[in-house]
């Protein structure tokens, strides 16, 4: 199967957010209050995920050196193509 297509469609749970990302639960949430980090996805009545692609371009994008404001940009674009993948 297409990587590209696994990790687009793919949908991880916090722990594993948390290990990837290598911060803690409570940074986490501020990063999404910050719009630093992507929304989760409700999956049930108490379970939600989060895109893994989502998740790899907030990686790259830090590793790279973009600033605060360029990352709150990218979270921003990457909430609004969800509404267009139906």
């Amino acid at each position: 199967m297409d990587t590209h297509f696994e990790s687009r469609f793919r949908l991880i749970r916090l722990k594993e957010v948390l290990n990837i990302t290598a911060i803690s639960s409570s940074s986490h949430y501020l990063a999404i209050t910050n719009g630093l980090m992507v929304k989760p996805i409700p999956l049930g009545a108490k379970s939600s995920a989060y895109p893994l692609h989502e998740i790899e371009s907030i990686i790259a994008a830090k590793i790279s050196g973009r600033s605060n404001n360029e990352i709150k940009e990218l979270v921003s674009n990457l909430m609004e193509q969800r509404k267009s993948l139906s």
